[in-house]
Parts: C-alpha cells; sequence; structure tokens
C-alpha cells in the first residue's frame, strides 16, 4: 500500500457488495418487482403526516424517538423501555451487532439470506459462519445450533428468510433456543412479519417473554410502505434496549420518518388491509408460476423464491425485456415480489412461455 494514502481496513477489501434491486431501464415501461417494496402509495393520512413534519426540517428530530417508540410499545403490548427505532431495520441490526460483537468472535447466521447480514458482521471485526439453508429454502436449526461454539456472540434467524420465503416455525425455534447458551444473542429478524399465514410460524414477541437473549427485529419499510424513509426497530429487554440506544447513531431517525410511522400505526387497519390483498396477489403468483412448470418454494413473505441456479440471470434479462424487474442470485435463484395485480399478469404471460 502507497504510504501517501489513507489506509483502509483490511476488511473493507474483502467486503461484499449490498446489490440493490434493479430499476426500470431508463425510458422504459416495466413493473419493479425486484426490491420487495410495498407497489401502494402512502395512504392520505400517512401522507398529511409527511408534508406536516417537513415544515420543520431545520430542526434536529427527537433522539430518542420518543412518541413513536410509545405508539410501538403500545401497538406490540411491551414496555417503551424494550423498543429501539432506528433508520431502517438494517442500521439497528448494526447496532444490534455493534453492542455483542468483537474481534475473535463469531455471529451464526443461514446463508442464502439477507445480503446485510455479512456486510454487517464483518464490519465488527467479528467472524461470519454461515449455516447453508435446507433443500427446500428453510433454515436449518439443527445445524445452526450446531455451529455455535464459545466464540459464538450471536445467531441471526431471518423469518421468513429473505430471498427464500419460507418461515421458521415455533416448535424447531423452541429446539434451537434450547441447545443455545443463554449468553448468545439471538436476533429474530421479522422484516415479514405481517405477511405470515402460517398458523405454525414463530411468534417473536413471544419468544421475547419467555428468553431473555432473545432481540426481535422489525421495519416499517414492507407491510406499512415506508421504505423511503428508512424506519426499523427492535424490541428486546430493557438492559438488552439501553445498550442499542447507546449505540444508535445520534438522531437517526427523522421528523418526517417519526411521524409517519406514528401515523401508520393510527391507520394499521387500512394498511393491514393492504397486507391481506397482497397475500392474495402473492397465491396468485405461486399458483400461475407452478402452473407455466417453473420451481417456485412456499412463501410466507411479500416475494417468492423460484430455485434456477445458473439460470438466474437468463431468467431475469428475459423477464426485464418482458416488461418485468427481478431480483437475480447467479448460481442461486430468482426472488419476485409481489405487487399490483397488473405486474403478476404481465409476469405470468412472460413465465408461461420462458424456458
Amino acid at each position: 500500500m502507497s504510504a501517501d494514502r489513507p489506509r483502509l481496513r483490511a476488511v473493507v477489501d474483502d467486503l461484499p457488495a449490498y446489490v440493490p434491486g434493479a430499476s426500470s431501464p431508463v425510458g422504459a415501461a416495466a413493473f419493479k418487482l425486484s426490491s420487495n417494496e410495498n407497489p401502494y402509495p402512502p395512504l392520505p393520512s400517512v401522507l398529511a403526516a409527511i408534508q406536516d413534519a417537513a415544515a420543520d426540517v431545520n430542526r434536529y428530530p427527537d433522539m430518542f424517538a420518543t412518541e413513536l417508540t410509545g405508539a410501538i410499545a403500545d401497538s406490540l403490548g411491551v414496555g417503551s423501555d424494550q423498543v429501539v427505532a432506528g433508520a431502517g431495520s438494517v442500521a439497528v441490526l448494526a447496532h444490534i451487532l455493534e453492542i455483542v460483537a468483537e474481534p475473535g468472535g463469531e455471529i451464526v447466521y443461514p446463508w442464502r439470506s439477507f445480503e446485510a447480514y455479512p456486510i454487517a458482521v464483518e464490519l465488527t471485526g467479528a467472524a461470519s459462519v454461515r449455516v447453508p439453508l435446507s433443500d427446500d429454502g428453510r433454515l436449518d436449526l439443527p445445524a445452526m445450533a450446531a455451529a455455535v461454539t464459545e466464540r459464538t456472540r450471536a445467531v441471526l434467524i431471518c423469518t421468513p428468510n429473505n430471498p427464500t420465503g419460507p418461515a421458521v416455525r415455533q416448535a424447531e425455534l423452541d429446539e434451537f433456543l434450547a441447545a443455545v447458551p443463554r449468553h448468545v444473542l439471538v436476533l429474530i429478524d421479522e422484516a415479514y412479519v405481517e405477511f405470515v399465514r402460517d398458523p405454525a410460524a414463530v411468534d417473536g414477541l413471544a419468544t421475547l417473554r419467555v428468553h431473555s437473549n432473545v432481540v426481535v427485529l422489525r421495519t416499517f419499510s414492507k407491510a406499512y410502505g415506508l421504505a423511503g424513509l428508512r424506519l426499523g426497530f427492535a424490541v428486546a429487554r430493557p438492559r438488552i434496549a439501553q445498550a442499542i440506544r447507546k449505540a444508535s447513531t445520534p438522531f437517526g431517525v427523522s421528523h418526517l420518518a417519526q411521524l409517519a410511522g406514528i401515523a401508520s400505526l393510527r391507520a394499521k387497519d387500512e394498511l393491514l388491509a393492504r397486507v391481506d390483498a397482497l397475500v392474495a396477489e402473492r397465491a396468485q403468483l405461486l399458483h400461475g408460476l407452478r402452473a407455466a412448470g417453473l420451481p417456485v418454494l412456499d412463501s410466507e413473505a411479500n416475494f417468492v423464491w423460484l430455485p434456477l441456479g445458473d439460470a438466474a440471470s437468463r431468467f431475469a434479462a428475459d423477464a426485464s425485456a418482458a416488461g418485468v424487474v427481478v431480483r437475480p442470485f447467479q448460481g442461486d435463484g430468482v426472488r419476485i415480489s409481489v405487487g399490483e395485480s397488473d405486474a403478476t399478469d404481465t409476469l405470468l404471460t412472460f413465465a408461461a412461455h420462458w424456458s
């Protein structure tokens, strides 16, 4: 390395790049189903709250998002001292790892899973321990439990798993928690929890009430449609929540995001009706892809997964040419977000003739 250039940490050279979902080509008319976004625009009441908040952007926001965390706590039936808000669930995830991970330690997580995991883990100096998924795209919790060592500081559990879609079931999580030492933090990432319809799926908040080493991570980006405002939160025991708060970026949650989050909670019934519509659209998408002869996994999220292996990039390129932008993971598969019904129709028309 040249002596006349700033020295960067060695880990930076090896960090995987986070790849966002592609947008429609400039000048092209295409549906974007590559980023797990909510296709519905903001409710009028939420948009009005954002507009009102815009008048105060010359002021710092409430550093602790007091009113918002209180509203979240009330909606979930937990104490406000258990809730920590942040600039998206990715930021909150990073702060959680910052309070437990350190060089020489290990973080266990499934793979393939959320792309931000290896980036957040390796920036702490801890080592990533990736545990392969089962063939059906599910988390292999027995293998994850077996991967825990005396160096393990945390385990990340994404349910439903992004990008494959299956949700962890409560019975298998209970067995996992019984096998993991109580000093190991277990983060249950429930970014897509509102879309889950499997009655046997994990209940993160109920699990937290029983296990002091559990932290639940959620977001306003998916079901609540606030992806552009960056708002997520953790729910934990008060001692852990206080530590996360200490590590959080000061004033990290904008005033616009705080008021939009509060307005969204007030409009929860309207927003969850939209979620029901997306779940129905998910069923149509799954049925149509299977009717087209394509392999597709069951999903409890707002996306579906095609395990196409080396054909993933070709499928994505052909879908884009047909007017639908999807997310390829070359060598593994293709993730398709659930969008509006016209998007589903266009995608299924393409899929019926793709080979």
